[in-house]
């Protein structure tokens, strides 16, 4: 069994004063986030550059709401879907997104172990 707590991530992406994502990598190679996104996050401006700047998210997500609106817009069509508290989600890779009105969002995201995929 193994038990590991946000406060401690392995590693972080900070958005500055736009939030961030804490990750978790646990021994078995599953990863845990929890992402914050402050009124006015957009994925181009906040993320984008962190990621070097790819032309939309490259990852795959599966997740859970706790708070907020999201609207995740797929590149290749344009569809935006917005993603709100009590959702239980999954995002394909080609996306980018923005925090839509004046609450926070918060997120918490799994990644399964790679050799799983």
């Amino acid at each position: 069994m193994e038990i590991r707590r946000f406060e401690t991530p392995d590693s972080s992406l900070d958005m500055k004063e736009r939030g961030g994502i804490d990750i978790i990598n646990m021994t078995d190679g599953t990863t845990g986030m929890r992402a914050t996104f402050e009124p006015g996050w957009t994925w181009e401006e906040d993320e984008k550059p962190l990621l070097g700047s790819p032309e939309s998210c490259p990852m795959r997500h599966t997740g859970y709401c706790l708070g907020g609106k999201l609207v995740v817009r797929m590149i290749d069509t344009g569809k935006e879907t917005s993603i709100t508290k009590g959702d239980f989600f999954e995002i394909p890779s080609g996306h980018d997104a923005y925090v839509d009105g004046e609450e926070r969002v918060d997120l918490i995201l799994f990644g399964a172990p790679e050799h799983q995929h």
